[in-house]
């Protein structure tokens, strides 16, 4: 394990496990699902951080500043579903009626999510850096966010912003944050999207991140993420 990693690793103050660069990610899989299962008697949630230099570049800043992890949680709002619907309209606001139908589409297929696939190598198929599984010690799973502050680039929400989301998610899909990278997050959502609409829950996801859609699938429709929502238990976000 590479020192730096440790450094790190002991900052977040919490239970944790390293998987160094190179190791089979199912490996991460299983660990992070067999401590999802003990987090819900134990009273801790797991989140998995991959520490590539990007990361560890924005970690080392956040810990020499003057980050606030318990006010961000105190300061959470109840607004995450205004919070996605300003961001929708937002993005979808040049549409005429014409286009946005041809946004939303009619796909019947999409691919579906069952394992997480952000920390994996493009190359190899291997962790591409050493891996950080952490056993949290928050009551609510939303503030996982707070310990793992990453986000407020391009369009990726601020970390004050993605907790609201976060805690409005759990309170209707039971989706967790779950998976870390500098510029990938990941949902484990073992409830599915809960009997919500497909479509619904696609729009939201948009909202979250425009490349889920503009570049995370095969035809730019809505539609087909919906579709491959309804079967997914991994939801996958991406800002490039």
């Amino acid at each position: 394990m590479d020192e730096s990693t440790k450094q790190i690793a002991e900052r977040f103050q919490c239970k944790y496990r390293v998987f160094e660069r190179g190791t089979d990610p199912k490996q991460v899989e299983e660990a992070y699902r067999d401590a999802y299962a003990a987090g819900q008697k134990e009273g801790f949630f797991p989140a998995v951080v991959l520490l590539d230099e990007y990361v560890v570049e924005w970690l080392n800043e956040v810990a020499a500043g003057e980050y606030d992890r318990d006010q961000i949680i105190a300061n959470c709002k109840d607004n995450g579903k205004e919070i996605l619907e300003e961001r929708f309209a937002e993005y979808t606001d040049d549409f005429d009626e014409e286009a946005f139908a041809e946004f939303i589409g009619n796909e019947t297929t999409g691919d579906a999510l069952d394992q997480f696939i952000g920390y994996m190598s493009f190359n190899d198929g291997m962790l591409e850096a050493d891996t950080l599984l952490l056993f949290v010690p928050v009551k609510n799973p939303w503030e996982i966010v707070a310990y793992v502050p990453l986000g407020g680039w391009n369009e990726c929400p601020a970390a004050d912003d993605m907790i609201a989301i976060c805690k409005y998610w759990y309170e209707k899909y039971k989706a967790v944050p779950a998976s870390f990278t500098h510029d990938v997050m990941e949902f484990y959502a073992p409830c599915g999207i809960n009997g919500v609409d497909s479509l619904e829950a696609a729009k939201e996801h948009y909202a979250f991140c425009m490349d889920r859609v503009d570049q995370g699938t095969r035809t730019y429709k809505l539609s087909e993420l919906a579709m491959g929502l309804a079967e997914s238990e991994v939801w996958y976000f991406w800002w490039d």
